[in-house]
Parts: structure tokens; sequence; C-alpha cells
């Protein structure tokens, strides 16, 4: 079983890092693909939280950098590690294993993301930043909540620029159904209670990687659930550049 150390990614130096990284993707991954919708949705929040830091909208600027980039780390190691044929986290398999399906429509991909990112990588996230930092979580609460506060304004967007118009309703129907079972704020909330409990196992590291094992094969679950393919229909949005 491996020890909490093993969860923490190598880290980058600065905001910047992480966003010439997500932009060299952008640049090279095909528009339609699922990894590059995600990506550009990512590459957006990541540009959001860097303006609130720069405007003294975090309480902690350190802490708030210090989270954003151990986050940002999460998936960028994900994408590292399918790219190298390796085996990424199980909570972000089936979006690299969908990412071409053509009945799996931009905003599944979008939300599959935003569900392996939110609820498998903030909670390893939070700990990393936890040990960096010297802290507890109770510490960067408010860093925390600030982040969720921006991912939820993009993913009302997000909802709003890639769900189908209404002459595709009929047929967008199980869509609506699907991506209304799965909810940011529930996501967030469980996050919180997630990253919390494996901080006080540290000093159990088998338990801790139990945890950590069944939390990400968990999202994994959910995120193959959101990434149903459904019917096909004329167009399909693609989320615009940031």
């Amino acid at each position: 079983m491996p020890h909490l150390e093993q969860f923490v990614p190598p880290p980058d130096t600065s905001v910047e890092g992480v966003l010439s990284r997500m932009r060299a993707l952008d640049a090279a991954l095909p528009p339609r693909d699922g990894i590059a919708v995600f990506n550009r949705v990512y590459l957006a929040v990541t540009r959001e939280v860097d303006r609130h830091i720069d405007t003294g909208r975090f309480p902690d600027a350190r802490a708030a950098v210090t989270l954003d980039v151990r986050f940002a780390e999460r998936y960028l190691a994900a994408v590292e590690a399918a790219t190298a044929d390796l085996r990424p986290p199980a909570c972000w398999r089936p979006l690299f294993q969908l990412r071409r399906h053509p009945g799996v429509r931009p905003l599944q991909f979008a939300l599959a993301g935003i569900n392996a990112h939110i609820g498998h990588d903030l909670v390893l996230a939070v700990v990393d930043a936890c040990q960096s930092l010297g802290c507890e979580p109770a510490d960067l609460e408010d860093e925390f909540d600030r982040v969720g506060e921006v991912l939820v304004a993009l993913e009302e967007r997000i909802r709003e620029e890639l769900m189908p118009g209404p002459d595709l309703l009929q047929i967008a129907d199980p869509l609506t159904h699907l991506l209304g079972s799965w909810s940011l704020e529930r996501a967030r909330e469980a996050t919180w209670s997630a990253a919390r409990a494996l901080w006080a196992l540290r000093r159990l590291p088998d338990v801790a990687g139990e945890f950590a094992d069944r939390l990400d094969a968990a999202v994994g679950f959910a995120g193959r659930m959101l990434l149903t393919p459904m019917a096909d229909w004329p167009g399909g949005a693609v989320v615009p550049r940031p």
C-alpha cells in the first residue's frame, strides 16, 4: 500500500509555470479531443484564480498560490502519465479512454474532467499544500472556498455555452438528465470532508493509502457515468478558447 508521501507530485514553481504547460497542451491537441475540452476549461479557471491572487482577493496569497499550483500539478501529472503510456489515476482513465468517442458531447468531457479534478485531485492537493506550508486544512479553508467560487461561476458558463439549443432539446433530454445528477457544490463539500479525513490519517500511511485508492476508484466510476455516449446530433459546440 503506498504511503501518503508517494501521492505528492513534483512541485511546479509558479502559477505561470502551470499556465504555460496548459497553453502548450491547448496548442497541441485537436479542439474536439476530450482532454482539449477540459484543458480549455481549466486554463480559464487557472487564469481567473491567478487574477484573483494578483488583485488581492485571497487573504493569504502564498497559501493560494501553493494550493493552486499543487492542484494543477495533479492534472498535468495525469496527462504526462497517459502520454508516456503509464496508467493515470483511476479518476482520469474514463476521460482518457473516451476522449475521441463521437457519441460523447463536449459538455460531458468538461464535467468529467471537473469531476476527476475536484473529486480526487483537490483532496490530495489540500494535503499537499498543508505539507508544503506546515499548516492544517482549516488554515486553507478560505482559499479552498474562493477557488470553489471561481469554479462554480465557470461551470455555470460552461453549461450555458455547451448545452444544446431548444431545437435539440428532445434529443438532448438523456444528457440533461445525466448531467443534472452531478453537482459541483456537492462535489466540493465531499472534497473538503475527504481532505480533512486524509489529513487526519497522515500518521497511518497504509490506511491513508487505502482511503486515497478508494476515493480515486469512486470518482473514476462517477466519471465513467458522466461520459455515457449519447445519441449524436448535428453540430455540437466546442469550448471557446479563453
